[in-house]
């Protein structure tokens, strides 16, 4: 395994996995970050190496992570689709290469276990992709929320107006994106939470998913340039739509709301917490969607008095940007390994449990649900 780079020497850092993500999010901001240094891209599709070869000018590009020397790679940005996620970055590590991991981490409780032991095994970090955290206006949440006493009740939600995206790709196919808005989104939403329920893991999860506009043209993802193709009648088997309420070992309870589309006019973000000492509701926009609400938009409730809470106006995607600039510290902590596998074993274990139950048939979950 490379050692973590000094405070003045750039993380070398290869990114694999060349689509949308990388090329949007990842690569123009570690190429304007003094941090890092990007040595080479990654991606077995020919057409993904030659759109970044034509813009990247010398980068070299390989077809393989196998090719990526550990004595030469301090730092692997993976941003592949959902089913390799698991594959690529347990390669990365057992080979002593730390890991950026897009989310979602991982599909399964099995594959969570896989990167757990590739971490051990190769002495690497597991990192992950948690930029709603860095948002202003989160962090502005987390501020209330530690005056807000005992945390009883978290509600999540992030609903798009319309935002399927790569519909009847891989975003679209269950077998390789694992599921639908609640591995996509979802995953977003249960991440803001865990500074908000600490370790508690969930004891029960009851949900519901439905596809009601997933095959409709005016729900894909425009602003992803994904919206040039023909209306597809079949290729899809996930959800547009998932909704959760999920308690914890120590008696609180979350609700969690994530869909891709909706009859809205918006795409809008809401969380709100409710404590022992007040309530606290921040109304947003995740993401990159240009359809979204003007501007942030935060307040705290007491006593029956609600009141505004400043937060700063800040562009789009900033949140990508800050969290990268902790990655050289989260590098050299010695206490980081092991760190995101825990909250990852807890985040796809309830995804897991939502689904289990949304897939019970109807009649079974009245009979279930009726009072005895």
């Amino acid at each position: 395994m490379s050692a973590p780079p000094a405070g003045g020497t750039p993380i070398r850092t290869a990114v694999v996995g060349l689509g949308w993500a990388a090329r949007s999010i990842w690569l123009p901001r570690l190429r304007r970050n003094p941090a890092f240094t990007v040595i080479a891209a990654v991606d077995p599709d020919e057409r993904g190496r030659a759109a970044v070869a034509e813009t990247e000018g010398a980068l070299p590009v390989l077809a393989a992570v196998h090719d990526l020397d550990p004595a030469e790679v301090d730092l692997a940005v993976v941003a592949v689709p959902n089913h390799l996620h698991c594959d690529v970055a347990t390669e990365l590590l057992a080979k002593g290469i730390p890991v950026f991991l897009e989310k979602p981490v991982c599909l399964t409780s099995e594959e969570a276990e896989r990167l757990a032991a590739a971490e051990r095994s190769g002495g690497a970090v597991l990192l992950a992709g948690s930029a709603a955290r860095y948002r202003a206006d989160v962090r502005g949440l987390y501020r209330i929320a530690a005056r807000l006493g005992r945390i009883r009740h978290v509600e999540l939600a992030w609903v798009r107006a319309r935002g399927v995206p790569d519909r009847g790709g891989w975003f679209t196919q269950r077998s390789l994106a694992g599921g639908g808005a609640l591995v996509d989104l979802g995953w977003h939403l249960f991440d803001i939470a865990v500074p908000l329920l600490g370790t508690a893991a969930f004891r029960h999860a009851i949900g519901t998913v439905s596809s009601d506009f997933i095959t409709q043209r005016s729900s894909r993802a425009a602003w992803r340039g994904d919206d040039g193709g023909p209306v597809l009648s079949g290729g899809t088997d996930v959800e547009d739509t998932a909704r959760g309420f999920l308690i914890t070992d120590d008696g609180r309870s979350v609700v969690l709301h994530a869909s891709w589309a909706s009859h809205e006019a918006l795409d809008t973000t809401r969380v709100t917490i409710d404590g022992s000492a007040g309530s606290a509701t921040l109304h947003c926009t995740f993401g990159f969607s240009p359809n979204r609400l003007e501007k942030s938009t935060l307040t705290r409730t007491v006593d029956g008095t609600t009141r505004p809470v400043a937060v700063p106006t800040e562009p789009i995607g900033t949140e990508y940007d800050r969290q990268l600039d902790m990655v050289p510290a989260q590098l050299r902590d010695p206490a980081g390994r092991g760190r995101v596998i825990e909250e990852v074993r807890r985040t796809i274990g309830a995804i897991e449990r939502v689904y289990t139950s949304a897939r019970i048939p109807q009649e079974v979950r009245e009979s279930v649900s009726a009072p005895v």
